[in-house]
């Protein structure tokens, strides 16, 4: 028998952890001395902690555990619990292959920073009025804009309305917002239609002066068009006037390689 100390070291625990295992009922001790008080382990113990510390680092919680090693449930609900435990390993592994891609960008966005300004050439120009369909909605990201679109466009199919020009988005958040997204998607249309609860009919107004640039490439990289916009409309002392636009030259309708995507970015600014 080893005491708990040393059955502690042993097997790399904390004598907390044993503790609380005890509590838990998970791993008791085989002898309690009643006078000293002192816990008492067996090496025939040892493989009942190494299990409890493997599902432990599998994310399982101390109650899974404790049914899992007690036999409690049935090996067709085990299987299924670390199956559900597989996915979602899975899942964490795809979310942060994404966020370490989207780092990698980052890094070398920072290193070309002056090289990726260069590409964006701004102009003024006016937008002209235009009688469009839409849809507008606050959307938990914007991943979910894509939902928005399909919604507008199997409506102006089912109606037998011609697309007039290009698709565009309106965002109306004063400020840049990861979630709850202020945004209306529009087509413009070559005939008036019925309009219901959730898509309508307007005109859009004509913006007399608006700071434009154009971004090709994945959408997830526009933040650097919109900085090269904003330092631009600084620099030569401009306002913003109006929600921003974007027009959809080139998407995924037309290619399936995101950097083939063409974006015009439009601000309505006037002089300050």
């Amino acid at each position: 028998m080893f005491r708990m100390g040393e059955f502690a070291k042993l097997n790399k625990i904390s004598i907390k952890t044993l503790r609380y295992y005890d509590e838990l009922k998970l791993l008791v001790p085989i002898k309690v001395d009643t006078k000293t008080g002192y816990r008492y382990y067996s090496a025939k113990q040892i493989p009942r902690l190494n299990r409890i510390m493997a599902l432990k680092d599998l994310g399982l919680s101390l109650n899974q555990i404790n049914n899992v090693i007690d036999n409690e449930m049935s090996r067709e609900i085990m299987i299924s619990m670390l199956e559900e435990k597989q996915k979602e390993i899975n899942n964490i592994i795809k979310y942060e292959k994404r966020r370490l891609i989207r780092l990698e960008n980052l890094i070398a966005r920072v290193n070309e920073e002056e090289t990726f300004m260069l590409k964006y050439d701004v102009v003024l120009k006016q937008a002209e009025s235009r009688k469009v369909a839409f849809l507008r909605d606050v959307i938990e990201d914007y991943s979910k804009q894509h939902d928005l679109w399909k919604e507008l466009m199997a409506y102006l199919q089912k109606n037998k309305v011609n697309i007039v020009g290009t698709c565009m988005s309106m965002y109306y958040d004063e400020g840049y917002k990861e979630n709850d997204v202020d945004v209306e998607v529009m087509s413009g249309i070559d005939k008036d239609i019925r309009e219901t609860d959730r898509i309508k009919v307007r005109e859009v107004s004509k913006i007399e002066t608006a700071a434009c640039t154009v971004h090709k490439g994945n959408y997830e990289d526009i933040s650097m068009a919109y900085n090269v916009l904003l330092k631009w409309i600084e620099e030569n002392q401009y306002k913003v006037v109006g929600p921003n636009r974007e027009m959809y030259l080139e998407g995924p309708w037309s290619t399936k390689n995101p950097e083939e995507y063409i974006t015009e970015i439009q601000i309505p600014v006037a002089k300050i």
